[in-house]
Order: structure tokens, then C-alpha cells, then sequence
């Protein structure tokens, strides 16, 4: 878990993310937060059944790096977004960096502060060098997140663009 002024970051666990899925409230119950409206997209379905699953199972992986990650707003005792890493570090030391916010807590500033915090997590892992992530290009919001975190733009294909944030 990791925590900043406005936010905590919850790794979930399998369990967890059966009840995520299932989008019916049993995870805000079993985290006593108070209730969410969020959209679980069929893409999201799909990495949380073809991917993170799978690797949260594995006992050879590090689950930090597989799962996902709730942001849950102190304030309110509530979920406001999510955040997963996808898999472990690469042999170069660069990991890829996934990250919704709900509607309802768009444009408030949380998921930059989400983003500040998942970093700094990273930094302090010894085998991290790096953090990739692409967004795509009619959502400046996105990139906007990125930018304000000192990624730096490294590529601009069809309708992505591609960030990276090299540790020193």
C-alpha cells in the first residue's frame, strides 16, 4: 500500500480483482469504502482475465507488478480510479504503466498525484530503470498527467504517443 495526502494505492489481490470484476459493490464492502460508480471496459476484462490474473498466480512473479492497483480518495473513503503496472521489469529495467480514473473524479488532480506516488514506489525497486506508458493522442488529459510527471515523449504512431521516464 502506498499513500500520499489525498490518496492511498491499494495493490489488489486475486480475490479482490474476482470482486472488481463482478462490479457489484463486494469490493467497496470488503475495503469498507463507500460505493463507486466505475466502468469496467471490455479491454480492461480482458487484461484482468488473459493477464493479470494469470500473473497474480504465479508465485514466481511479483504480484505488485501484475495487479491492479485501487486509488482510493481519503476523503471520501471511495475509489476513484486504478493504476497497474504491466508485468515485471523488462531485462532493461523498463516497466509499462496502465491508468484509468472514474468519470465522476476527472480533472481534479488525483490521478497525477496517483502517478507521483506509483513512481516513487518504483524508484525504490532495485531492478526498475525506467517506466514506459503510451496514451492516446485525443486524450490530452492523459498526456497531460504524463508531462506533468516528467515523461518525456519518445514516439507519435497513428493515433498513440508514446512516454517514457528514465531514473537516473
Amino acid at each position: 500500500m502506498i499513500s500520499s495526502q489525498n490518496l492511498i494505492l491499494k495493490p489488489l489481490n486475486h480475490q479482490q480483482l474476482i470482486k472488481y470484476i463482478a462490479n457489484d459493490g463486494s469490493l467497496e464492502r470488503e475495503l469498507k469504502l463507500n460505493p463507486t460508480i466505475k466502468e469496467i471496459t471490455p479491454s480492461i476484462k480482458e487484461a484482468l482475465a488473459e493477464t493479470i490474473l494469470p500473473n497474480i498466480d504465479d508465485a514466481g512473479k511479483n504480484h505488485l507488478f501484475s495487479s491492479l492497483w485501487a486509488i482510493i480518495l481519503k476523503a471520501e473513503s471511495r475509489m476513484v480510479g486504478d493504476i497497474c503496472f504491466v508485468g515485471e521489469p523488462a531485462e532493461d529495467g523498463e516497466i509499462e504503466l496502465g491508468y484509468a480514473t472514474y468519470e465522476d473524479y476527472r480533472g481534479k488532480g488525483y490521478m497525477t498525484e496517483a502517478i507521483a506516488c506509483i513512481i516513487e514506489w518504483a524508484k525504490r525497486q532495485d531492478n526498475v530503470k525506467s517506466i514506459f506508458a503510451q496514451t492516446a493522442k485525443d486524450n490530452p488529459a492523459s498526456w497531460h498527467i504524463l508531462a506533468k510527471n516528467n515523461f518525456v515523449q519518445v514516439a507519435d504512431e497513428e493515433d498513440l504517443l508514446s512516454w517514457r521516464l528514465k531514473f537516473d
